[in-house]
């Protein structure tokens, strides 16, 4: 369920605004349009859909015996000999 609030609401109520989010993502107007989304941090986790970042996968069991050899760029450089 969507409600929405204008942000004179928002701000006069934040944690009404707040409570109201647990049934739903919240709509927060500004002169009658739409503007701002506010949900629940699960809610958003699952929207984005959970993707891990390198600090998660650092983290996991068995990092260390990831074998990784990144590797060199070498074509973003040049030798000092070059440039003189």
């Amino acid at each position: 369920m969507i409600t929405t609030f204008s942000s004179r609401e928002f701000n006069q109520d934040t944690g009404r605004v707040k409570k109201a989010t647990e049934a739903g993502p919240v709509f927060i107007t500004d002169r009658g349009r739409p503007a701002h989304v506010l949900m629940t941090f699960t809610e958003y986790q699952r929207v984005i859909g959970k993707k891990k970042n390198i600090l998660d996968l650092v983290g996991m069991k068995g990092a260390g015996e990831i074998d990784f050899e990144p590797a060199k760029i070498s074509s973003l450089t040049k030798p000092i000999a070059d440039l003189f």
